[in-house]
């Protein structure tokens, strides 16, 4: 096993250095995002609008590492089972840099953290053109791997420290921890959010309904004295709002017609497993967001089913992991925050049931409360349990599977590939 890990460092050093070589030879524009929340969406929001002026290249959502961000560069695909496999990816990158090939103009890539020196040993080589931070919640998630939380943002912020000197820094105007590194970097800086200060800001955002339901939100986007409405037909929830503008500040401030992008960004689409309005069994509809979980995430998952109108809202919430010290803390304050918005609670996994606890002694009816270990004790009661208008919330950590509870009261399985996260080969054998 540890000789395996030695190789697997080598491979690595050799494709982050095939890597180097391929940005100095094809000189794209580097766009790089990080943050606790809206990494994703803020990716792929990117990518629309500006995939429809030029050749763009994205990171999927599991290439967001020391090994992914190599592979997005080189243009690999995940195959890392075998010596073969390792050898194959060098050759394609040694390929690459010997024969002159189509490369993209603009690669936008989402860096995640898991632990100390992620982002910095990344942050050295790759020196971004743009720099997206979008929002640093109080108790960020996978601090269990840290000594506070701000040791965790400390981290993140390598990034916006390793922009190139004539490169643009793009900070959330609603995070103050976010918008404090303004003073920090010395960079050209551009902010969006709510706040009257912001550079691009967004007020009067509103749901889309069609025959009492939503299908979507639109909003004012106020920018050097002006203002356009842009509508967001394909997704829901207010964050989506936040996502939206750095796509299209990111186009026009990148050279772009904004009317154009703002056009453009209409076609955005909710990534799978991310707060996705899915039909049910018995009429019902599902609220999927089972691609990971967080304090900060799973508040607002509680404040879109809040918003929502329903016979009766169904929340199914799994564990929140990589918490550490802060894991019984913040699983009983969604306990209390739900009190008033969830109709019929199901909790999955260990951790989760500090929630139950916690709602019970806010006055949650116990009768309403229902706790499971597995996904596969939650899949048989939910499919007996829901009902006509049923509104249910689903969301819980990675490794909770809780797409699989999606699935099991999904009305159309046979497009669950398209529309449910966590489908590919690899996650469907495990």
């Amino acid at each position: 096993m540890e000789i395996k890990k030695y190789i697997k460092k080598i491979i690595i050093a050799i494709l982050v250095w095939e890597s180097k070589l391929v940005l100095k030879k094809y000189k794209p524009k580097i766009i790089a995002i990080t943050g606790s929340v809206g990494k994703t969406s803020t990716k792929d929001a990117i990518f629309t609008v500006l995939s429809k002026f030029e050749n763009v290249r994205k990171n999927n959502n599991y290439f967001n590492s020391d090994l992914g961000i190599p592979f997005t560069i080189i243009g690999l695909s995940n195959s890392m089972s075998g010596f073969l496999d390792w050898i194959e990816n060098i050759l394609i990158g040694l390929k690459l840099l010997i024969f002159k090939n189509v490369y993209p103009n603009y690669l936008i890539l989402e860096i995640g953290v898991n632990r100390p020196g992620d982002i910095k040993n990344i942050a050295k080589w790759l020196r971004p053109d743009i720099v997206v931070i979008t929002r640093f919640p109080e108790k960020p998630v996978h601090v269990e791997f840290f000594k506070s939380a701000d040791e965790l943002i400390e981290e993140k912020c390598c990034l916006a420290y390793s922009l190139k000197k004539d490169g643009l820094l793009i900070l959330n105007h609603d995070d103050k921890r976010v918008y404090d590194l303004h003073e920090k970097v010395k960079r050209k800086m551009v902010s969006y959010g709510e706040n009257e200060d912001a550079t691009y800001r967004f007020l009067y955002p509103t749901y889309l309904e069609e025959n009492g339901k939503i299908y979507g939100i639109n909003f004012k986007l106020l920018y050097d004295g002006n203002t356009f409405p842009v509508n967001l037909p394909k997704v829901c929830g207010k964050q989506y709002i936040y996502s939206a503008i750095v796509a299209i500040l990111c186009a026009n401030e990148l050279g772009f017609d904004l009317l154009s992008s703002i056009s453009h960004v209409s076609d955005f689409i909710n990534p799978p497993g991310r707060l996705n309005l899915l039909k049910g069994i018995n009429n019902s509809s599902i609220l999927d967001d089972t691609y990971n979980s967080s304090p900060v995430a799973l508040e607002l998952a509680l404040s879109v089913l809040n918003d929502l109108k329903a016979k009766r809202k169904i929340a199914v919430i799994g564990d929140m992991l990589e918490l550490g010290k802060y894991t019984e803390e913040e699983h009983r304050k969604v306990g209390n925050i739900l009190v008033n918005i969830v109709d019929v609670l199901i909790t999955v996994g260990p951790r989760s049931k500090y929630i139950a606890e916690e709602a019970l002694k806010n006055k949650f009816k116990s009768k309403n409360i229902f706790s499971f270990d597995s996904y596969v004790d939650t899949s048989e009661f939910l499919k007996n349990l829901v009902k006509e208008g049923d509104l249910i919330l689903i969301k819980g950590s990675q490794k909770l599977r809780l797409e699989k509870v999606v699935e099991s009261i999904l009305l159309n399985k046979e497009f669950k590939k398209d529309i449910l996260c966590r489908q590919e080969k690899e996650w469907i054998d495990k």
